[in-house]
């Protein structure tokens, strides 16, 4: 009986010391919060963003649709970088601050002959490096604060890309003699959500905090808009290298 009554007491004594840690483990997988005292100071996002991408040429030209013509229907990939300045926390909210992008997409295709329309064997280049600056409100609220770790984000502001065009045998001109090349600017908008990965592995976010200053990881998935049509410009006068479409990638939090 003594030996049963030991028993008992040791496994509640056991019970009782392991409750915090598993109370604590239940936190670490349940969202994050800012008051941990492991966690850095968080003032910047970075984003890793891939997406396909086609440009809107052809709407000032639905007839003739010159871009599909040269470089077909297919999406090109499009790779970019964005780094955002989380300038003003907003308490039960989440993040507001100034954030600038830039991308690249790359395409080419065979030139058509202009007397029968078949293509011939030259390739045709096009290249548009897309730049913007927005506004970035990151609602992070839910993943602070509860166990559901979703963020929602919106972002707008203005866009400018350089885009250039060539051939095989060098840079395009124009029948004025002008080299291939121009500017064409517009507005900027995207909203998307992001999945935090810190819930899926808490000790290795706490790791990666502490040795390399990454508050925590994303998901994220994100429509974008980027209306490059020289700010409502007559039609043909400016190239509208803009698009609209998806971009998905990896995001950081330092």
């Amino acid at each position: 009986m003594k030996r049963r009554l030991f028993a008992t007491a040791a496994s509640l004594a056991v019970s009782t010391l392991a409750l915090p840690a598993l109370a604590d483990d239940s936190d670490d997988i349940g969202g994050y919060r800012s008051s941990r005292p492991w966690e850095s100071p968080q003032n910047f996002a970075l984003e890793l963003r891939f997406g396909p991408y086609r440009p809107d040429i052809d709407e000032d030209f639905p007839q003739a649709k010159p871009f599909e013509a040269a470089f077909g229907s297919k999406r090109r990939l499009y790779v970019g970088l964005e780094f955002d300045w989380q300038m003003l926390r907003i308490p039960y909210l989440g993040t507001l601050g100034p954030g600038i992008g830039i991308g690249y997409t790359h395409m080419s295709g065979n030139t058509r002959l202009s007397s029968t329309g078949t293509a011939s064997a030259e390739k045709t280049t096009l290249g548009i490096l897309p730049m913007y600056a927005v506004g970035v409100l990151r609602v992070d609220v839910l993943a602070r604060e509860t166990v559901i770790p979703l963020v929602g984000y919106g972002k707008v502001g203005v866009g400018h890309a350089l885009w250039w065009t060539g051939s095989d045998l060098g840079p395009s001109r124009g029948s004025d003699g002008k080299i291939g090349r121009g500017s064409t600017s517009g507005m900027h908008y995207a909203f998307g959500g992001m999945l935090l990965l810190d819930a899926f592995e808490p000790s290795s976010a706490i790791t990666l905090d502490n040795e390399m200053g990454i508050n925590h990881s994303y998901l994220f998935f994100e429509w974008m808009v980027s209306n490059l049509d020289g700010f409502g410009a007559a039609p043909g006068t400016k190239m509208r290298v803009g698009t609209n479409t998806w971009v998905a990638g990896l995001a950081f939090e330092l």
